[in-house]
Parts: C-alpha cells; structure tokens; sequence
C-alpha cells in the first residue's frame, strides 16, 4: 500500500533526522492527506469528515501535553524534586525507587504526567545528567503503571468505553509488574555509574507547598473529569475532549494561587504538535483488518505500537474482538515504550531532554526494555 510506504518513510526521516522532527512529522502529514484526498480514501469522504471524527483524540493530546508540561513545572519549582535526596537511598537503589514511584503514579494519573513528574525529579537528583537509557525506563516504568488501570492509559480507557470490564484488564499488571524489574535494575544501576544522585546542599530547601496544591488540584481534576464522563457521558466522549478541556481550566483556575511559567509553552507547542501529527498520519492509515485474535497477533502488536500509534490498533482490536484484554493492554500500552516516539509519554519526556531524539541511542541505551517487554508478556500468557 502506498499509505504504509509514504508512513514508513516519514518514520525512517523521524529516526535519522530527529533534530527535524516536527518538519518530517509534517511533510509526511501532508503527503498521506494529498494521496488519501486524491484517491477518495477518507471516511465520510472528503478530508474535512475525517478529521472532524479525528479532532477530540487529538485535541485531547495537545491540550494535555501543554497543560502537563506546565504542571510539571509546577511540581518542579515546588522544590520537592530537591528534596527528594534526602529520602531516596544514594545507590543504585535510589535510582530504582524513583522508576517505581513513576510506576505507582501512573496507575491513577495519566502516563503522560507519571513520566513528565519523573523526568522532573530525575533532572533535579541527577543534576541535569540524565542517562537516555533511564529516561528510557521512565518512559517504560509509565507505561507498564497505566497497562492494567482503566484511567491510566489512553488506550485502557478506550477499552473500558467499549464495554471491557476493568477487570479484564487488571492482569496486565501481572506482566507490567514481571517487565518492570527487568528493566528497572539495568537502567537503575546504568544511571548509577553514569551519574550517581546528588544528596549534598539539600538542607536549605524550602517547598512551595502552595504550587504543589496546585499540581494536586489539576491532576484530581484531570483524574474526576475523565472517569465521570467515560461512566456517565461515554457516548459524548468522542463529541468534545473533555479531559484537555478540564485540565486547562484547573490550570486557569489555579493560575490564580501560582503563576505558570508559561514561557514553556512555544518549545512545548512543538512537542505536541509532532504528536498529533504522528496521530493524525496513523489515522490515515488504510487498517481495515488484523490476523485472527491470538496470543501471536497480540505479541505482533506490542512491537508494532513502537511505531504505529497504539489508538487505532486498540480500536481495531476492539473491533474485531476475541482478544484476551489484559494481555492486549500490556502489548500495545507497554510496547510502545521500545521507541521514543512509540508512546505519547516517550513525546512528553522527549520535549524535557531533547538528547532522547534519537532513536539508535535509544535502542542502545535501553536494549532490556524489548526483554522485559517479552519476559512480562510469556509471564502473563504462562497464567491465563
């Protein structure tokens, strides 16, 4: 199909020429739209149809990296990053405890703002030297703590929407748990010896705990937003994006106790823009049907969503139906963690520290995130 040919191209031009990556995201938007509309392939047939169905999948993406960039700045200049050394162990183990502290957040929060917190705190003990394989994991550690909560994950929301009962996809965790400490220990111990945790002149820190209220009241109403409209006005949640839009008030609204730093928000615009580019060419991507339900096309599918965007393999599964849901949320919400673009929240962490652009650093610095990924998948397929 020329489709995948014009997408695997501008994949390839995002992998070698990270430092354009928004441009290629772009030109590679343009020339999926410019074939698509000349061979008439959009539903609803015209371009404007599409894209009026696409428009709260991506709008919520962008109101929530923007908003989440600011949140994360808030939490930063709370202080509490700076004094977080005086908790953590100053070893390896250090490193550890805050890939599962990112983990645990990301089980109630959105794995966007799980790996922006973590990325945040990293910066801060680390002292700026942050190895990519750890922000890797943190990517990772994300993305394995929203694989079996229904509001953890675009993706495990969107199952729950469908009627996919949130204990069906509770065993995830199972293998996220199995995944975690296979690449938690490697990226623990590799940040170890890159740059240890800073623990020195923490002593005069004084938190901002009026910022912090801040960053509490955006994510509790982020958090109440999303499951009040997916248990009461589901069938609206695909009419306007709610969850962006909450966000942005709370954000507004607090604006009042703390000023956000919103000077962020141009670099963080760019960030968010190649997301929903990235999304929107996945949209125009002709999937018109999947191999059988099996645990091999489950599998197939965890490795695909490291570079096929994770929201319309998961709606063509529910579709198609006849998976194991547990299972599939683990592949398509962990998987994507093996690439830094695979994963709104590897996005997210990639505004933070430009330096994780590039995919073949990625690949080398975090080479026992694709382990984990099948040590936490066979562990989990062993039990059901």
């Amino acid at each position: 199909m020329i489709e995948f040919s014009i997408f695997a191209a501008m994949l390839l031009g995002v992998a070698v020429f990270h430092a354009r990556a928004l441009t290629v995201a772009l030109t590679g938007l343009a020339a999926l739209s410019i074939y698509s509309l000349a061979c008439g392939r959009f539903s609803g047939g015209s371009l404007a149809s599409h894209f009026a169905h696409e428009w709260v999948v991506l709008s919520n993406l962008f109101a929530l990296l923007l908003g989440f960039a600011l949140l994360a700045r808030h939490f930063e200049r709370s202080e509490i990053p700076r004094a977080l050394p005086r908790f953590l162990p100053d070893d390896w183990k250090g490193g550890f405890m805050l890939l599962a502290l990112v983990f645990v957040m990301s089980g109630f929060l959105d794995n966007i703002a799980a790996a922006i917190i973590g990325g945040t705190v990293a910066a801060a003990v680390f002292r700026n030297r942050v190895n990519i394989g750890f922000l890797a994991a943190i990517v990772a550690a994300a993305n394995a703590g929203g694989a079996g909560s229904v509001i953890g994950d675009t993706t495990t929301t969107m199952m729950w929407i469908e009627g996919v009962s949130a204990l069906d996809v509770l065993p995830a965790y199972i293998a996220a748990i199995v995944a975690f400490f296979c690449f938690a220990i490697p990226a623990a111990l590799q940040q170890q010896r890159f740059a240890p945790i800073v623990k020195d002149a923490q002593s005069n820190v004084r938190i901002d705990w009026a910022r912090l209220v801040c960053v509490l009241v955006i994510l509790v109403i982020g958090m109440a937003t999303n499951l009040i409209v997916n248990l009461h006005w589901a069938e609206d949640a695909e009419r306007f994006p709610f969850l962006g839009a909450a966000v942005w008030v709370a954000i507004l609204v607090t604006a009042t106790v703390r000023r956000p730093d919103w000077e962020l928000l141009p670099a963080a615009a760019r960030g968010a823009l190649f997301l929903v580019a990235l999304v929107a060419c996945a949209s125009l991507m002709p999937v018109q049907a999947l191999p059988a339900p099996s645990w091999q096309t489950t599998l197939g599918l965890g490795f695909v969503s490291a570079v096929f965007d994770n929201i319309p393999l998961t709606k063509l599964a529910l579709d198609q139906g006849g998976y194991v849901w547990g299972l599939l949320a683990y592949a398509v919400g962990f998987g994507g963690s093996m690439i830094w673009f695979g994963s709104s929240a590897g996005v997210a962490l990639a505004t933070q520290f430009p330096q994780a652009r590039s995919v073949g650093a990625w690949l080398r610095s975090s080479w026992y995130i694709p382990l984990a990924y099948l040590a936490g998948f066979f562990a989990l397929l062993a039990l059901t």
